[in-house]
């Protein structure tokens, strides 16, 4: 058995969902009061919970990390521009780190959002 989605507790759902919307260029799967869900190319199903809703009350949002993979050191690079041009904050600036190249925006809640070209291994 393996999980099919994640789920990310936010302020605002609806606010979250134009966000996520316009990042994975979709429109969402499930939309509620409350609650949106996206299907992503992987099959996974990523939900957007308003805290308000959430049972049990979660703690605040913004303690999760979710990572996209790309192809290049170059695509990597591409894409901090692409998102730093749509106004989506960037907190580290694409720099090569032990696992690869990579940098790391914030969502409107404060989970981050990493793009990394994993390094080669021996």
């Amino acid at each position: 058995m393996s999980p099919d989605f994640l789920l990310l507790y936010v302020n605002d759902p609806d606010a979250s969902a134009g966000f996520y919307g316009k990042l994975l260029d979709r429109a969402p799967l499930d939309a509620r009061p409350g609650f949106v869900m996206f299907k992503l190319d992987s099959g996974m199903r990523l939900g957007l919970w308003g805290t308000e809703t959430v049972k049990p009350a979660p703690n605040a949002p913004g303690g999760f990390e979710i990572g996209w993979p790309v192809g290049s050191d170059a695509d990597v690079d591409q894409m901090a521009d692409d998102w730093a041009a749509r106004g989506i904050s960037i907190i580290q600036q694409p720099e090569t780190m032990g696992f690869g190249r990579t940098f790391t925006a914030l969502d409107p809640d404060g989970h981050r959002l990493r793009v990394y070209q994993p390094a080669l291994r021996p």
